[in-house]
């Protein structure tokens, strides 16, 4: 609803329609009985302005009784103003057809609350004909709250057009219900609509929040601070969510709280939260369920959630079952994935389906996933796609892959890079491992980094004959999948760093490879360190590459000891050389052993 207007015609107070809304009197007159004693003599001298003044003082205080006779007498008199009140005085007695009687002597004489008086009267009847024109004759009047009513009249019969430009003219005229209406209609068609001309119409709406908040409509501050922090202008959010969850909007509670969890106050954050959930709101119900859950008050977190669901949330039973689950009541956490899952929660779905996929049941958990994922769970996709790779079932797996990562799943775009580069398409191989390495994938950034170095062209010499080391994009891929551990480009990054004559950084990249067990971290490094004399050292991470199954490794320790005299030791480690391959490897070995037997025997 609308704020009350008070309209004011030769200086007669004209009294608001029943459906009106009252306005906050922020000003009283400065004596009130002083001046209706003034009326009362005017009055009963005739002046017929003080009888209909008089009236209309009385009827806002509740005094029908003896508002009647002085409006029916300024009725009589011709006074307009005096009509459209005592029509409000008897529908307010109960006698609506009566008022109608009034309003319309009022309406026709041209007073512009009467209309919408009379209009609402008919529209409550279903006279919708009727409705409309004395609701336009108000609002041509400019009446704010005949503008709103036939605003929501043709918005009733679809006429869109005609609605927006009525619930405009009803909110330049100060109506915040109007103003926050027509900001809605703004914002749905700026989402129906794409390309520039959006911003236009978003940035209107919010202006007509902003007026709506301001003359303190809860919903408009609402959706004000919900604007502002999209924005991340989140202080003035923080005030506007403030000012319309002190008005009683439980969204705006719950919405501050969430703004004052992640700003770490996490103390008041559970106030708001409290005072939303006790007026209904699911979200803020679940918020304190997980909040009480990170504490480890399991019981209460579980009554929260109970509390959200019996609120209508469904997101309440998905966490009762990852609060189950969590516990390891699988039996109760199926029945509650089951019931948000039915309910059409689709991550409900997807836990569901991995629950009975970890019990065994393949068969059960394939319906669930297809659910989850039809309804947009992209985890659900990549699971389905796990789940047909794990039958063999390529061509169906890369199509739940693609599907996944085309929703920006990480792991999923990984998958299907790599199904591409199996294919021989590099092309489109690339563009999925640059999805999944930009989502933090460090096997994306990997596999991507060798796609780039197997076709960089050689590096083009220095004048002077010295090779020019340019840092290349291959490397950069590899140094980002090596600083998220991965160990093979940490080993690459430190061949490129040994390339480039960085001993200590090659080293540096080496030993973090090894010490993660990295075979070809720790022989590399090994050969770095025999390099620069150390050789004690490096035998001790070739020992630890080649009890990882590392042939060279075992190759080049058989050679330390033959060279040390110890020949058994020797032989040791050739043996197991041989054995470990490659082929290459092998023979080498097989030619030391056999040398350092005869040796041994001579």
């Amino acid at each position: 609803m609308g704020d009350r207007t008070t309209l004011f015609e030769t200086g007669r107070i004209e009294q608001p329609s029943p459906w009106e809304e009252p306005r906050d009197e922020t000003a009283e007159a400065a004596d009130e009985a002083a001046e209706e004693l003034r009326r009362r003599l005017a009055a009963e001298a005739g002046d017929v302005e003080a009888m209909s003044v008089l009236g209309a003082m009385l009827l806002r205080r509740g005094d029908l009784a003896e508002a009647e006779p002085h409006l029916r007498a300024a009725t009589a008199a011709g006074d307009r103003a005096a009509a459209n009140n005592l029509g409000v005085l008897l529908f307010q007695r109960g006698y609506p057809e009566e008022a109608a009687g009034w309003w319309r002597i009022a309406a026709v004489a041209g007073s512009a609350p009467a209309a919408h008086a009379l209009g609402r009267h008919h529209r409550e009847r279903g006279d919708e004909p009727a409705a409309e024109y004395w609701l336009r004759q108000s609002a041509e009047q400019d009446h704010a709250l005949g503008a709103y009513a036939l605003a929501d009249l043709l918005e009733h019969r679809g006429d869109a057009a005609g609605a927006e430009r009525w619930t405009r003219a009803a909110a330049e005229r100060g109506h915040r219900e109007a103003a926050y209406r027509l900001a809605r209609m703004l914002d749905r068609k700026a989402a129906r609509e794409t390309g520039d001309d959006t911003v236009p119409l978003a940035e209107e709406a919010e202006q007509w929040y902003r007026q709506a908040a301001a003359r303190g409509h809860r919903r408009a501050a609402l959706h004000l601070g919900a604007i502002l922090e999209r924005r991340g202008d989140l202080k003035e959010a923080g005030r506007w969510y403030l000012t319309s969850a002190k008005d009683g909007e439980a969204r705006a509670a719950c919405a501050l709280g969430f703004l004052l969890r992640d700003a770490g106050d996490t103390e008041n954050a559970a106030v708001w939260w409290l005072r939303a959930a006790q007026d209904g709101d699911g979200n803020a119900a679940n918020a304190l369920g997980a909040l009480h859950a990170e504490r480890g008050e399991t019981q209460t977190a579980e009554r929260w959630y109970r509390a959200a669901m019996d609120a209508g949330d469904v997101n309440g039973a998905y966490n009762l079952g990852l609060l189950c689950a969590e516990q390891g009541r699988t039996v109760p956490a199926e029945q509650w994935y089951r019931r948000a899952a039915y309910a059409g929660h689709r991550e409900a779905a997807n836990a569901l389906a991995i629950l009975l996929l970890t019990a065994g049941d393949e068969k059960g958990a394939e319906p669930w996933f297809s659910k989850a994922a039809e309804a947009g769970s992209v985890d659900a996709a990549f699971n389905l796609g796990i789940l047909h790779a794990g039958r063999g079932e390529e061509t169906a797996a890369l199509r739940w892959y693609e599907r996944a990562a085309g929703a920006g799943h990480t792991e999923a775009a990984l998958q299907v890079g790599m199904a591409r580069l199996r294919d021989g398409d590099e092309g489109e191989a690339e563009r999925f491992l640059r999805c999944a390495a930009g989502g933090g994938s460090p096997e994306a950034a990997y596999r991507l980094a060798t796609v780039l170095d197997a076709r960089r062209p050689p590096e083009p010499a220095h004048e002077l004959g010295e090779p020019v080391n340019r840092r290349s994009e291959c490397e950069e891929w590899y140094e980002r999948a090596a600083l998220q551990g991965h160990r093979r480009a940490q080993v690459r990054v430190g061949m490129l760093a040994a390339a480039r004559g960085d001993v200590v950084e090659a080293a540096r990249w080496y030993r973090e490879a090894a010490e993660a067990g990295s075979r070809n971290g720790a022989f590399n490094l090994g050969l770095l360190l025999a390099r620069e004399g150390s050789e004690p050292e490096a035998a001790v991470w070739w020992a630890r590459a080649a009890n990882a199954g590392h042939g060279r490794a075992a190759l080049r320790l058989a050679l330390v000891y033959a060279r040390r005299g110890e020949l058994a030791e020797g032989q040791s480690w050739a043996d197991r050389a041989a054995a470990l391959g490659p082929p290459a490897v092998t023979e080498r070995a097989i030619r030391l052993r056999d040398a350092l037997r005869e040796e041994l025997s001579a």
